[in-house]
Parts: C-alpha cells; sequence; structure tokens
C-alpha cells in the first residue's frame, strides 16, 4: 500500500502517514526499523505494510516507494 509521510520524530522514530483517502496512521518504531530507513522527511511517498482492520490496523513496515 502507498501513503505519503505526514510526521516524524527522528528521536523516537516514531510518526505518521497519510493514506490516500486522506486517513492519518501512526507507526511505531519497530515499523520504521523494519524498512531500514535513517530519515523519513515529510511529503515523501512511502510503500507501508498494514496488518489489522479499522480501529486495529498497524503499520508493520515503512520504506521509501520506487518506481
Amino acid at each position: 500500500m502507498q501513503a505519503t509521510s505526514y510526521t516524524y520524530d527522528q528521536e523516537t522514530r516514531t510518526g505518521s502517514v497519510l493514506l490516500d483517502d486522506g486517513t492519518p496512521v501512526e507507526f511505531a518504531a519497530e515499523a520504521f526499523d523494519a524498512g531500514g530507513l535513517r530519515l523519513l522527511r515529510p511529503g515523501q511517498r512511502v510503500r507501508i505494510e498494514v496488518e489489522g482492520d479499522g480501529e486495529a490496523r498497524r503499520i508493520t513496515l515503512v520504506t521509501l516507494q520506487t518506481f
């Protein structure tokens, strides 16, 4: 799934993305670390993997979207 980076805290390695429908979804440091990134800037297109639905939905991976 694709999204747009919305927030990122370099100290905690947590942040949020905006899904293409505008829904914000937060991610934990574990999801950021799983993608192997070192930095994330707001507005970057990212690829995410999620598990669960509704309130239980959580991001398990954040990485840069490449073409």
